[in-house]
C-alpha cells in the first residue's frame, strides 16, 4: 500500500519519475513522470496517468490509442522520490507500436517472460487454427489426447532425469511444459492462475 505521506515531491520540483512494469511477465514497459495530480488521477481512475513536461498537462496513457495501462499497484522507493507502477497493458505500450518503449529490433524481457509469450502464441493458435501448426493439430485432437501427451512427456522427463543426461532432461522438460500449457488452454486455465495457486501454497 502506497503511503503518500512519505513521498518527497520537493526533490524534483513537484515531479517524480515513475517506472511502469508489466504485472504479469515483469517487463519494464516505459518510464515517465507524475506530479501529485497525476498520481491522484491514477489512483482514482485505475488507469495510469502522467504529467507531460513538454505540454505541461496531465495525460492518461492510451486516451487516444486505447492502449491503456490498467493500474495493479503502485509503490515508492526507499527514499520516496521514485515510483514503481505495476500494470496490465491493454495493447502495445510504445507509440511506435512495440510492446514496450525499450523494444527495438529485439524484445527486452526477463527470460521467464517467454512463458507468457508462449501462452499468448498458444492462445493465438487456438483462435486462428492455422493448418500447418503442430499446436493446431494438438488442439484439434482434444483434451484427452493432449492429456495423454502430457503423461508421455512426464514419463520421458522422469526417465531423462533418472539417467542423468542433463541435455535430454532439458529437452523433455521443455516438451512437458509446452504440452501442459496446451492442455491448460483447453480447460481455460492460465499461467496467471497457476502462479496464484503456487503462491497460495508457498504462503501456506
Amino acid at each position: 500500500m502506497l503511503d503518500r505521506k512519505t513521498l518527497d515531491w520537493k526533490k524534483m520540483n513537484g515531479l517524480m519519475p515513475v517506472v511502469v512494469q508489466d504485472s504479469f511477465d515483469g517487463r519494464v514497459l516505459m518510464q515517465a513522470y507524475m506530479n501529485e495530480q497525476a498520481l491522484e488521477a491514477t489512483l482514482e481512475s485505475g488507469h495510469i496517468t502522467f504529467w507531460s513536461r513538454s505540454r505541461e498537462t496531465l495525460w492518461t496513457k492510451g486516451e487516444t490509442s486505447g492502449n491503456r495501462l490498467e493500474l495493479v499497484s503502485i509503490h515508492a522507493d526507499c527514499d520516496g522520490d521514485c515510483l514503481l507502477a505495476m500494470a496490465n497493458p491493454l495493447g502495445p505500450t510504445c507509440h511506435l507500436g512495440t510492446d514496450t518503449c525499450f523494444d527495438g529490433e529485439t524484445q527486452v524481457a526477463p527470460k521467464l517472460a517467454f512463458l507468457a509469450k508462449l501462452e499468448t502464441v498458444i492462445a493465438r493458435r487456438d483462435a486462428e487454427r492455422p493448418a500447418d501448426s503442430y499446436t493446431t493439430s494438438l488442439l484439434e485432437s482434444g483434451p484427452k489426447r493432449i492429456a495423454q501427451k502430457v503423461g508421455e512427456e512426464g514419463v520421458e522427463t522422469a526417465l531423462a532425469g533418472a539417467s542423468g543426461d542433463r541435455e535430454e532432461l532439458l529437452a523433455e522438460a521443455a516438451d512437458l511444459i509446452f504440452h501442459t500449457l496446451v492442455l491448460m488452454r483447453t480447460r481455460d486455465a492460465t499461467l496467471g492462475q497457476l502462479l496464484e495457486t503456487l503462491t497460495k501454497r508457498h504462503q501456506g
